[in-house]
């Protein structure tokens, strides 16, 4: 997640500099260039049979694929969210399709972000989405449904699409990762070639001459593919005040003091947002991604923002849905969740069409 449009940009040599770290622990790490090559043949064995229309389904609505090639966070949220609101105001009715990561009764983190976010959309969060989507076309909500957003699905290939997205992340250049678990690609670049269209993120973290190369590269990598670029950033904020909620203008954070609590992906850019926005003192308070905030780490964040004392706490929309159950009053302080807004530099009226205009081979429609 990335923030005010005011946010320094990084200096030209940063991105690139160093190879993407292995996720592996460090005593470990030596393993990862031999399991890196025994993981890569086994995707390319997957993919081969994939190609090959093994295994892959095809269901009678339109699928958009919203995914990317690396492990962590790309802002596949954001987009997921945009395409979705895009289907609706043109009078469709999507659901949205994800694997549902530590999903609870067929919800999940992500699950509950969208529901809040996007009133009314299905969602199915599990791990066998073409058997979740089928349930929900059996229900009477799911017969109205006229599209699939299929969050986090390049990899997903069991589900035929008429979309494939895929999300670069700017800020982590892929010509310098490694494959799975030597680096943090979940396939090999060259993957790149077998979408649709190609978004690059985070654009606002680096200089214009960095990004400009980065979509050559991109583009040769995979055969010429359109290539859109966007940048994140907050347009304003949601405050919750002893259980009553308002908005207030991104400036409301300025010279504040806060903590910066997160369970993501690329927790980085998230908290380099909450300091651009405050110019002021950042606790931080990191957690793994898809971390539950259990009761013992949620006394650590109301401890942490008490002792400092905070005048907030600021944490992200997917964040919000797992801390929400604490009381209003246990709160030392206002919680802010920033809105996100994904905006394009270039290629979203061309991605726009190309989204509308997604149809199953077999309809005229």
């Amino acid at each position: 997640m990335s923030g005010p449009s005011n946010m320094p940009t990084r200096s030209s040599g940063n991105r690139g500099n160093a190879m993407a770290e292995s996720p592996l622990p460090r005593a470990l790490r030596f393993l990862g260039p031999p399991a890196s090559a025994v993981y890569a043949m086994v995707m390319a064995r997957r993919n081969r049979a994939f190609d090959a229309g093994r295994g892959v389904v095809e269901i009678d609505r339109p699928v958009i694929s919203i995914g990317n090639l690396t492990l962590g966070g790309t802002g596949k949220t954001p987009l997921v969210k945009k395409v979705v609101r895009e289907l609706r105001d043109a009078g469709r009715q999507p659901a949205i399709a994800m694997r549902g990561y530590g999903a609870k009764a067929g919800f999940s983190d992500e699950a509950a972000e969208y529901a809040a976010a996007l009133e009314g959309v299905p969602v199915v969060a599990q791990a066998n989405r073409l058997e979740g989507l089928l349930d929900l076309f059996a229900t009477p909500e799911g017969k109205g449904v006229d599209a699939v957003v299929l969050d986090d699905g390049f990899q997903h290939r069991r589900i035929a699409r008429q979309l494939d997205i895929v999300l670069i992340d700017a800020s982590k250049d892929p010509l310098r990762d490694r494959v799975f678990p030597a680096g943090t690609l979940r396939e090999p670049l060259e993957s790149l070639a077998r979408a649709d269209w190609a978004v690059i993120t985070h654009a606002e973290s680096v200089r214009a001459a960095e990004l400009d190369a980065l979509v050559k590269q991109l583009a040769a990598i995979g055969g010429g593919i359109p290539i859109a670029i966007a940048r994140h950033a907050w347009s304003s904020l949601r405050v919750i005040d002893r259980g009553a909620e308002r908005g207030e203008p991104v400036a409301w954070l300025r010279g504040k003091r806060v903590v910066a609590a997160c369970g993501i992906g690329n927790p980085a850019a998230f908290i380099a947002s909450v300091k651009a926005a405050t110019a002021s003192n950042v606790e931080e308070f990191v957690r793994p991604d898809h971390d539950p905030f259990s009761v013992a780490t949620t006394g650590a964040l109301l401890n942490l923002a008490q002792r400092s004392p905070a005048a907030g706490i600021v944490v992200t929309a997917k964040d919000w849905a797992k801390l929400r159950r604490v009381k209003p009053d246990v709160w030392p302080c206002p919680v802010v969740i920033p809105e996100l807004d994904l905006t394009f530099d270039r290629g979203w009226n061309e991605l726009r069409e190309a989204i509308l205009n997604a149809r199953p081979d077999d309809t005229d429609e």
